[in-house]
């Protein structure tokens, strides 16, 4: 890192679902700073993915949130936060997907840096069942127990939630006990989305603190300072074929945080002419 920014300094992770597990050894590799995970630290109330309690804010806000409340909680000034978000991908509306954020805030240099990862690779599910053979069909599907399944009554309800369920046996019982109710002929199984019970989601959280350490070493040509990012696209990149543009970039808007220097520069993701598949002329 250029001038050292973070050596040796105190940084907190706000977690209390174990992203440490995957944070830490990035962060302490790449940036040679000491990990502090604060003690008690109650992420639940800035929302919840069994949605019991709304999220506080959209994605960034959450994350925001978390890093100013456990550098307060640890009397810190450097904190990496992340959240999540599943739901259709935007620009292919019928895929799941799932948007990871890592955001890393330096109140004493006055820092904002994130890190983003987008990926097809989750197991978001969630349906209702009325059988303790079609629960054990899901367990199967979802490799419970190292992917955690929630029970609950309906899906929208916000009591008779079942999370921590570890074994299969104890899920049978579980299950069995809810379904026996005189009151329910059927209940909702669910993959658990904490991060501490979902290793796939715990991959995608990784590959954001990568983005992250990347767009940190990223510096301002003019004022030097870390987090020289893309933040907008310009169109156009002409096609192989037909020489005409087509809507992939053609540049890439690269943005100071810090004193608000742009730099263009050409996008290298789809090479230096578009592919005719890709072309509304060639390809209608």
């Amino acid at each position: 890192m250029k001038n050292n920014l973070f050596t040796g300094r105190k940084i907190v992770i706000a977690t209390k679902h174990k992203k440490e597990d995957v944070i830490a050894p990035l962060l302490e590799r790449h940036l040679d700073v000491q990990v502090v995970i604060p003690e008690n630290f109650n992420s639940d109330k800035f929302g919840t993915f069994t949605r019991e309690i709304k999220r506080v804010g959209n994605q960034l806000e959450a994350a925001r949130i978390k890093a100013i409340t456990a550098m307060e909680l640890t009397g810190t000034n450097l904190a990496v936060a992340s959240e999540g978000s599943f739901g259709e991908h935007p620009s292919m509306p019928f895929m799941q997907s799932n948007l990871e954020l890592v955001l890393l805030i330096d109140k004493k240099n006055n820092y904002e840096i994130r890190g983003h990862h987008r990926t097809f690779e989750t197991n978001l599910d969630g349906t209702y069942v009325s059988s303790i053979e079609e629960v054990l069909e899901l367990a199967k599907k979802h490799n419970f127990p190292e992917h955690g399944l929630i029970l609950r009554r309906s899906e929208k309800s916000r009591f008779g939630v079942y999370k921590e369920i570890k074994t299969l046996e104890e899920l049978i019982l579980r299950a069995k006990k809810m379904l026996s109710s005189p009151f329910l002929k059927k209940i909702f199984v669910e993959t658990d989305m904490r991060a501490h019970r979902n290793p796939t989601r715990m991959k995608a959280i990784e590959k954001a603190t990568e983005d992250l350490i990347k767009n940190i070493r990223s510096s301002c040509p003019q004022c030097g300072s870390p987090g020289f990012v893309v933040t907008g696209f310009k169109k156009g990149l002409l096609c192989r074929s037909c020489k005409l543009p087509t809507d992939l970039p053609q540049k890439e808007i690269y943005l100071c945080g810090k004193c608000g220097f742009s730099l263009e520069k050409p996008a290298t993701k789809y090479g230096k002419l578009a592919d005719p598949k890709d072309c509304d002329h060639c390809n209608p």
